[in-house]
């Protein structure tokens, strides 16, 4: 049981996941978050700055959502991150199209590669009856006869 006190209001409470909040601290910042992503719908060309002021929401929670793509912003939104991979502005997430492709091809490269360096036996000695020493084939040896 891991107990924790909340980063909003100092209460104890039995932290499952997610951040450290209690649960009633987490609803209301659900409700927060609900509020502001129907302002953001209602009015697509808004700032994160008058967002934070009319919803008395810190512009680091803003930046959270949008990471975590649970915001996202009309292209002609003034609204806009960085991309984490190149720099290039974005309206939702971490990566942009182009990097996110990137680190996609780079992952699939990198599970084929693992699939070819697989070993394949050719011949498996364990389903012939005869009895091997070393994994090499026996040598038949002519016996011969003691007079």
């Amino acid at each position: 049981m891991d107990i924790r006190n909340c980063k909003s209001c100092g209460r104890i409470y039995n932290h499952v996941s997610g951040p450290n909040l209690c649960p009633s601290c987490a609803a209301a910042l659900e409700e927060k978050f609900d509020a502001v992503k129907e302002y953001i719908y209602d009015h697509p060309r808004v700032g994160m700055q008058e967002v934070s002021e009319v919803f008395d929401v810190s512009i680091a929670q803003i930046k959270q959502w949008i990471r975590e793509e649970r915001l996202a912003f009309a292209e002609d939104s003034l609204i806009g991150l960085e991309c984490e991979g190149c720099g290039v502005t974005i309206k939702t997430g971490r990566f942009c199209n182009e990097c996110k492709e990137k680190l996609a091809r780079g992952f699939r490269d990198l599970y084929t590669k693992a699939e070819d360096k697989t070993v394949k036996r050719t011949k498996d000695y364990k389903d012939n009856p005869k009895m091997r020493f070393l994994n090499q084939p026996s040598v038949k040896k002519p016996i011969r006869k003691i007079d």
